[in-house]
């Protein structure tokens, strides 16, 4: 199979949607020998956070050393970067091994995508002897394709509203959804929740005999210096240690918190004998990168800014909450809003959050198939007292937006991860003031 053929076979497979539901992917790996039992995983669920604390993790292993895959979703401009081991994406070629030879093995499955990028993540890892894997889970946990692993450690970050469609509309079915990667007898650390869902994800793990390591009884974190323009350091405590000043690459007070949970898992995996050094941790944290969240482009205006575009993932009202907190810590008080949502999203409780601050909202549709119509975004700002225009065409919102800022006035692309990535393409690649 070419590289080309294998990644229209791949995108073919969204035709057959989301199926939530383990029997496909076990019989796939099952045909395929089994690789998911080859090497220890940490296995990483929830709604906000877990590509974050899979960075730190993939960065702080292998900077001591380790033989490290990860595997995330979705990706942000190809489809390589969802499978690496270390900085190393996943050569395209393997790709098309891999998906020739799980393509004949899945012949009377009709696997999702999702269930057979998995299952290439798992076979890749196996072959390539890699010593630990950090595993994202797509969208639930119980019934999602990663939750064939039996994880040495499990991790649920922050769990909010999203994907209720498939997960619940309330915060207890989704969590009891996240909480369904918690496995017998295996550690569980969970980030900072609600305090129902605190304990409802407390009352899983003891039922089934789960060490649980919750923030602020087990372990926490302050800001101790910093500022969110020249970065922030963290005071992060666990049972064994402390960790008096640890920078954070990743921008936003919240990676404090995903620090946090990184650090209580790396305490924790000793125990498995993976081994770390300090020193080389701190310097791990400080290089690690999550391109697409909080991640500025382009010369800035003014000298309290880090840039002139900032790009953010946030698709649901908890990260564009976070967002609207960064955006307060710097002092961003006028933005221009290139905008545009799933339509499974909540538009209408989103916009709302960033109101304060928008100038204006430039109102697009992101490149996926179900979208909200800009029209229709365009009215939602309206009814909040925005100014707002709808634009066909994400280039022309994104120059629009560029043009008209004054002063220290900032562009922002957010709502849509598949947003964001277009966004970024069409910015580096356009030559400004030309």
């Amino acid at each position: 199979m070419s590289n080309d053929a294998a990644l229209d076979y791949l995108n073919s497979l969204g035709m057959f949607g989301i199926k939530l539901g383990l029997d496909n992917i076990r019989t796939l790996l099952q045909r395929v020998g089994n690789p998911h039992r080859c090497y220890p995983v940490i296995h990483v669920a929830g709604t906000n956070g877990k590509g974050s604390v899979c960075s730190f993790l993939g960065q702080i292993y292998t900077s001591c050393g380790y033989r490290v895959g990860v595997y995330t979703s979705p990706h942000l401009e190809c489809f390589n970067e969802r499978i690496r081991i270390g900085d190393e994406l996943i050569p395209t070629a393997t790709v098309a091994h891999l998906t020739a030879e799980l393509h004949s093995a899945a012949a009377d499955i009709q696997p999702t995508f999702f269930e057979l990028t998995t299952a290439m993540a798992m076979l890749y890892f196996a072959r390539q002897e890699v010593g630990l894997v950090v595993l994202e889970t797509g969208m639930g946990g119980r019934l999602d394709a990663t939750n064939v692993v039996n994880p040495v450690l499990s991790i649920i970050t922050a769990i909010g509203q999203d994907h209720a469609t498939y997960l619940g509309h309330n915060l207890a079915d989704i969590a009891a959804e996240k909480g369904g990667i918690i496995k017998e007898g295996t550690p569980v650390v969970l980030a900072p929740q609600e305090p129902g869902i605190e304990a409802q994800l407390q009352g899983m793990a003891r039922q089934v005999n789960a060490p649980c390591y919750s923030y602020a009884t087990d372990y926490q974190v302050t800001q101790v210096a910093g500022d969110v323009v020249t970065g922030l350091r963290f005071k992060i405590k666990t049972p064994q240690r402390v960790w008096p000043e640890m920078r954070s690459a990743l921008p936003g007070r919240h990676q404090g918190e995903n620090l946090a949970v990184a650090l209580m898992a790396v305490e924790l995996m000793e125990r498995c004998g993976m081994h770390t050094v300090p020193a080389d941790v701190a310097s791990a944290a400080a290089q690690a990168r999550w391109p697409g969240r909080l991640e500025w482009l382009g010369t800035p205006r003014s000298a309290t800014l880090p840039g002139l575009v900032l790009l953010d993932g946030a698709h649901n009202a908890a990260g564009m909450t976070a967002l609207d907190h960064y955006l307060e810590e710097l002092g961003a008080t006028s933005i221009h809003w290139v905008g545009g949502f799933k339509h499974d999203k909540a538009a209408d409780h989103m916009v709302p959050l960033l109101r304060r601050r928008t100038q204006k909202f430039y109102a697009v549709a992101p490149p996926v198939e179900a979208a909200w119509p800009p029209a229709e975004l365009v009215q939602i700002a309206r009814n909040y007292a925005l100014e707002a225009e709808a634009f066909s065409c994400i280039e022309r919102a994104l120059i629009c937006a560029v043009n008209s800022c004054r002063g220290d006035e900032i562009v922002l692309v957010a709502g849509s991860l598949f947003l964001v990535a277009q966004a970024r393409r069409i910015f580096n690649a356009y030559t400004w003031g030309n």
